[in-house]
């Protein structure tokens, strides 16, 4: 068995309305990033982190029973492995920036409607 990490017993303890909350923060930073083509290394360390999140929420929405919304997630996590798998290619082509951005805004709307939380203003 793997042993749980301090970092991850933290997150654990919030419900999973929170956990997608601290999801979407990620997700809202990474869009800000991926539009001012800034701080690469943010980005992937955000994108890595958020992957976390998920693995980490994903088994407890399973066994709340709320398999579609845990399925979505998987393929947030899957849009996110593949980033950076193709990393290169992303980062130094604007259309594909461009749309990693799009998508990173899609996928914030969506974990906000998942976690049943509005968007702050601000």
């Amino acid at each position: 068995m793997i042993e749980v990490t301090p970092q991850q017993q933290i997150f654990m303890q919030d419900d999973i309305p929170t956990r997608l909350h601290h999801l979407a923060a990620h997700l809202s930073q990474i869009q800000c990033l991926w539009t001012q083509a800034s701080s690469p290394d943010m980005i992937l360390a955000l994108v890595n982190e958020s992957r976390y999140f998920i693995e980490w929420t994903v088994p407890d929405m399973v066994k709340a029973d709320d398999i579609n919304r845990a399925a979505e997630l998987v393929d947030l996590g899957r849009l996110l492995t593949r980033w950076l798998f193709h990393w290169d290619d992303i980062w130094f082509d604007t259309e594909q920036r461009q749309s990693a951005a799009m998508q990173t805004q899609d996928w914030l709307r969506r974990v906000l409607e998942i976690s049943g939380r509005e968007p702050e203003m601000n």
